[in-house]
């Protein structure tokens, strides 16, 4: 009987837990049927209203900024640096003396040649007036003349020999670093400084060949350097290559800036926009909207307080701001902020107690 009254009692034990744990399952369960319905909780977002504006068409590049007039300035004529007439960094002009070479020997002979072109030129004239008498033969006069031309070419060549000792700035602009030193021995093209004319500079980009059509000649280019807040530079396209790179199917096309304040240095990275002459009504939003991934571009649509994603088209941007031209319409509520943990159909929580103030012109402070 004990036993009976042991075991009915571990029975009802038993039972007792059974029936707890299947309470707080068929809970649990319930629960989870309630919570999957439900779906997961709203996320909290910031959210813009989708604006239509009307944008200047442009076609953009990067490109490299060239000078206008650039050469590595080397001496002509072999010999001995016994003067040097700059310093690195200096402003030149036009024919002004950078260097001079030791020429002792060439005006040594430049001197010899000079007196027998002088006592040439002496009898020739006694030629002439012992010819006028009948005194001597023509044929000596002509002798005598032919070497006073003979003279006169040897000093001309040791004239322009001893000018190229002399080397000279070959345009106007700014010098380079010093790259020779006094009494040092050059060789013929022995680079002794570079030379940049600095008022303008070009900048070449390349532009794909279905854009061929919409620039030209005389087309106003804007460019912005990396870091500057400044206002762009302008200038105007000055050639465009006749040939299309057939590896790149791209054109290569030169702009000329005007550099007087010489902020533009050959060398630098720039950004070029093209302006064109016709205009477009876009719809646009801020750049931090549109989500980009492999397959295409998308922005996140507030719709009853859930979220639509929805494919577009983009057509450049201004800015903090990108054109949209297919898939979007002015007034929509797009998302702004945490579009990147939202799935399509998701609950969001719009807060946009944060400030949000895209520009078309940012100018970012310098820290």
């Amino acid at each position: 009987m004990r036993y009976v009254v042991a075991i009915g009692a571990l029975l009802l034990v038993v039972g007792a837990l059974v029936a707890i744990k299947f309470t707080q399952i068929s809970g649990l369960i319930k629960m989870g049927k309630e919570m999957e319905k439900a779906g997961p909780p709203p996320e909290v977002v910031s959210t813009a209203i989708a604006k239509q504006e009307t944008w200047e068409s442009a076609l953009t590049s990067v490109g490299t900024i060239s000078p206008f007039k650039g050469v590595a300035v080397s001496n002509d004529a072999p010999g001995v640096v016994t003067a040097i007439r700059f310093e690195s960094g200096a402003i030149v002009k036009l024919g002004d003396v950078l260097v001079e070479l030791d020429a002792n020997v060439e005006r040594a002979q430049l001197a010899a040649v000079v007196a027998r072109r002088d006592l040439a030129a002496v009898n020739a004239g006694r030629s002439r007036a012992l010819v006028a008498s009948n005194s001597i033969p023509k044929a000596q006069l002509d002798n005598d003349e032919a070497l006073v031309k003979s003279s006169a070419s040897d000093v001309g060549a040791l004239q322009a020999q001893i000018a190229r000792k002399t080397v000279r700035a070959p345009f106007a602009g700014r010098l380079g670093i010093r790259a020779i030193n006094l009494g040092q021995y050059l060789n013929p093209g022995t680079t002794i400084t570079s030379l940049e004319s600095m008022d303008s500079v070009f900048v070449d980009f390349t532009l794909p060949q279905q854009n061929l059509a919409d620039v030209a000649v005389g087309s106003v280019v804007h460019i912005t350097l990396e870091g500057d807040a400044g206002a762009p530079f302008e200038g105007v396209v000055k050639a465009i290559d006749p040939a299309v790179d057939p590896m790149t199917r791209s054109i290569k096309v030169r702009a000329s800036i005007p550099n007087q304040k010489e902020q533009l240095r050959a060398g630098m990275f720039a950004n070029v926009s093209i302006v064109l002459a016709e205009q477009k009504a876009y719809v646009t939003v801020p750049a931090t909207g549109v989500v980009h991934a492999s397959f295409g571009d998308s922005v996140f649509i507030v719709e009853d307080k859930k979220a639509r994603q929805q494919f577009v088209k983009t057509a450049g941007s201004r800015g903090d701001f990108v054109a949209i031209a297919d898939g979007l319409k002015a007034g929509q509520e797009i998302v702004t902020a945490g579009a990147f943990k939202l799935r399509n159909g998701g609950g969001v929580t719009v807060n946009n107690s944060l400030p949000q103030n895209p520009q078309l012109a940012p100018r970012p402070e310098n820290h």
